[in-house]
């Protein structure tokens, strides 16, 4: 049995989401792919994530199957931490030593920091005056400063092109 193919997405926002037959939940490292065999989270079937090329999926992004069915793409909930400082000049500490590690970061409303949850970073964090506050939640870090972001859906059905070559 031959499986639907998704060899398109869309960004949340640009795409018909209440037409979503079924969803996926991914975890961070899960959504940066280009061809993987993905199951719908109600165990009623899987895909082929088949794309152009490597794509970071945010959650709220949709995959178009070549059926013309959407699935809608959630981001899983992983174990993170929080990093609020209450000096910038601690946060700058923080941010600078974080960058150094190469660590992925997300930057948060209100300047705090989300990163993957390790216990060294936790008390490194401490250690330069940083407040922080373990829990589960979705993790979404900021894109490389070469990878480009994206603030729109690709293949957003109207009629224009424009190049995303980066």
């Amino acid at each position: 049995m031959t499986l639907p193919r998704a060899t398109r997405f869309f960004t949340a926002g640009h795409w018909p989401a209440k037409q979503a037959v079924g969803s996926v939940t991914l975890g961070f490292d899960d959504r940066h792919r280009r061809r993987v065999r993905l199951s719908l989270d109600d165990g009623l079937g899987d895909f082929m994530l088949d794309l152009a090329r490597a794509e970071r999926l945010g959650d709220g992004d949709g995959l178009l199957l070549g059926d013309g069915r959407y699935v809608l793409v959630r981001a899983q909930a992983e174990d993170v931490m929080d990093i609020v400082a209450a000096h910038p000049r601690d946060a700058i500490r923080i941010a600078w030593h974080l960058g150094n590690r190469h660590l992925p970061v997300q930057v948060l409303d209100g300047g705090g920091l989300r990163l993957r949850y390790d216990h060294v970073i936790e008390h490194m964090a401490h250690d330069l005056g940083g407040k922080v506050e373990r829990r589960m939640d979705v993790f979404t870090p900021e894109p490389g400063a070469y990878e480009g972001a994206h603030a729109h859906g690709h293949d957003h059905q109207h009629g224009h092109s424009h190049s995303h070559d980066e």
